[in-house]
């Protein structure tokens, strides 16, 4: 089983944020899937099904991102062996609007969600997948930029990209991190 876990913050103050597009991708993914999230745990909300014979459990935790690691740690106990049985979904600063990258593991980057994730799971070898959200305009801090709405244009390319995310997450399932690493990077 494959657990895969958008990072976001909860609550509709949140929810049209940058800082939420992993929470984004995971529902579209619900939607193409028909992976309904059915299930409301105290720690996050959870869509359980298949996709391509591969079974997997979608997840938004109901923490907040900086605390996202007590909602991965407890869901990873329950669904998944091993880390490398996770794929965490996120935004990232340091990538333009939309770009999509891929990664078999490795450090936060400065990312406290997934700090949060690494240090409650005790490993930073899981697959992950990063969305771009731009760099702060000058003047504003990169904590306002991320929890700010996206703009109806930013809107359209997170939308699009949320897209290649669900590709990308069926290639990595199918297919395995390298293929889909070097397929969307």
């Amino acid at each position: 089983m494959r657990l895969i876990v958008g990072l976001g913050n909860p609550g509709r103050r949140y929810a049209n944020s940058r800082h939420n597009v992993g929470f984004r991708c995971v529902e579209h993914m619900a939607r193409e899937w028909n992976v309904p999230f059915r299930e409301r745990r105290k720690l996050a909300a959870l869509g359980r099904g298949s996709v391509d014979g591969h079974e997997v459990v979608l997840a938004k935790p109901r923490t907040f991102m900086n605390d996202s690691g007590a909602a991965v740690a407890y869901l990873l106990t329950r669904f998944a062996s091993t880390p490398r049985d996770l794929v965490v979904v996120y935004d990232e600063m340091d990538l333009p609007l939309g770009r999509v990258r891929l990664r078999r593991g490795g450090s936060a980057a400065g990312h406290n969600g997934v700090r949060s994730v690494i240090d409650a799971i005790a490993s930073q070898e899981f697959p992950r997948i990063r969305m771009g959200i731009g760099k702060a305009p000058e003047g504003v801090t990169g904590m306002d930029h991320v929890l700010k709405p996206l703009r109806a244009d930013e809107r359209r390319v997170i939308g699009e990209s949320v897209t290649i995310v669900e590709q990308a997450v069926r290639c990595l399932l199918d297919e395995g991190i390298e293929t889909a690493m070097g397929r969307f990077n």
